[in-house]
């Protein structure tokens, strides 16, 4: 069977862009997005009622840990958004759902093995990032508990990015409040009701995305055509594979610069980290925000792509460009505003919420300086450009070490901030230089 890829140059499917229909996909994934951060915020919130800073430390270095194992597994939406909405753009419903098909199959597996291997990839874990005393203690309690989420996890990562890829936001909202609505229920719950302390939080996690893993499967019954089903083959694989493998090192790359950032936080002290901590569930807050931006962006280009049709794409890329600029302004003048409450429901002593209060303003200037490189990530994971992806991220990542090793010896937690933001500002840089070049490659067999 054919791919889109390969009547591409001679099969060109116009279609229009307006403002609503970026609106249309941003909006509810705005809304989806942002109680991902909240359930942190409740997370961070409920273990800070029980006022013991190790355990807010143990809670966080733990969660850094399935960061850097989850995050770079997001490959698998990336990917599965992008091979969907090209799909779409091509009219090509058996390879929409062969490359769902072969989503699934990878993150069954590959959820199955982290759970064999949970006992290796927790030691290291914790050992890497430095945990001791009471801090590893909590931080070994919450990971023995939501381990067990990952196939749920990885399965619901595939799910999401084919509903994304299908340009379904409703359903996408629906299904991401679910998991994120279950989550911070069970997380109060099971933490302040009940008194299950660090374990109520992740068994809360896992509980969540097994409902949600659930719920997908029946949306997968509902939604796909029973006579377009057909197994993939090795040609579908090695196409899934090699796209996932760069957005794998490019999603670990990102995941090194802010689990390396929670290191760093660590080292100049736990009330330092306890606030870098709760500053950074802020700063998720506002990028959640952004990437329902970013998740129109890879709609419409990917869908673009499919239909080979270079004036669509460009549309895409003008008005997510300024969409995200609008959308940014207000995340950062919602961060400086709304920082005061924040911090003071979720930090546990006043000395944590001083710290908090005096690096806010980085927190803030963060959606400014990264609203090119969200917007970006989705254009590039619509058109599937995964190995320019993959290059200017560990291009950026090394900036971002370099920026470290000189601001924080001087500067402190303030050095590490700035490299931060450097970090997003070398992202949002490089990325855009590359894009015209790539969408000439592209599109260049067409002719409009």
């Amino acid at each position: 069977m054919k791919h889109a890829s390969d009547h591409a140059a001679v099969t060109v499917r116009p279609f229009d862009i307006a403002h609503r229909d970026v609106l249309r996909i941003a909006l509810p994934m705005m809304i989806a997005y942002l109680s991902s951060p909240l359930v942190g915020l409740v997370a961070t919130g409920v273990i800070g009622q029980l006022r013991d800073e190790s355990l807010i430390g143990g809670v966080a270095l733990s969660t850094v840990i399935f960061d850097v194992i989850f995050v770079t597994f997001n490959f698998l939406r990336g990917a599965t958004t992008g091979f969907t909405a090209q799909a779409l753009g091509a009219g090509d419903r058996r390879e929409e759902q062969r490359m769902l098909a072969s989503g699934l199959i990878i993150a069954i597996v590959a959820g199955l093995a982290l759970l064999l291997l949970q006992k290796p990839i927790g030691a290291l874990g914790l050992a890497a990032m430095g945990a001791e005393g009471k801090v590893a203690e909590a931080a070994a309690t919450y990971f023995a508990w939501r381990v067990w989420s990952a196939p749920f996890v990885l399965f619901n990562f595939v799910v999401f990015g084919w509903i994304i890829g299908r340009g379904d936001a409703l359903w996408g909202m629906i299904l991401q409040t679910l998991l994120n609505a279950l989550n911070a229920g069970l997380s109060v719950h099971w933490v302040l009701g009940l008194g299950w302390g660090v374990a109520g939080v992740a068994a809360a996690s896992l509980v969540a995305e097994a409902v949600t893993a659930l719920a997908g499967l029946y949306l997968i019954w509902a939604k796909t055509d029973r006579t377009a089903w057909n197994l993939p083959d090795l040609t579908a694989f090695r196409r899934a594979f090699s796209v996932n493998g760069d957005m794998m090192i490019r999603s670990f790359a990102l995941l090194i610069g802010l689990s390396f950032f929670t290191r760093q936080s660590g080292m100049l002290g736990i009330e330092v980290l306890a606030a870098n901590t709760i500053l950074l569930r802020f700063y998720f807050f506002g990028v959640a925000f952004l990437d329902g931006v970013a998740t129109a962006a890879e709609q419409l280009a990917g869908r673009a792509v499919g239909a080979r049709y270079r004036p669509a794409f460009d549309r895409a890329v003008g008005l997510t460009t300024v969409w995200g600029f609008v959308f940014a302004g207000l995340v950062a003048l919602c961060l400086f505003v709304a920082g005061d409450w924040v911090i003071g429901i979720t930090a546990p002593s006043e000395s944590v919420s001083a710290l908090a209060h005096a690096y806010l303003p980085y927190v803030a200037a963060l959606p400014i300086f990264g609203i090119v490189a969200f917007q970006m990530d989705g254009v590039y994971i619509g058109a599937t450009w995964s190995r320019q992806m993959r290059n200017l991220m560990v291009a950026s990542l090394v900036i971002y070490f370099a920026a470290w090793a000189i601001l924080q010896p001087v500067f402190g937690n303030d050095g590490l901030w700035i490299a931060l933001i450097l970090f997003q500002s070398a992202r949002s840089v490089a990325f855009r230089l590359m894009l015209p070049r790539l969408a000439d490659r592209t599109f260049s067999t067409v002719r409009q």
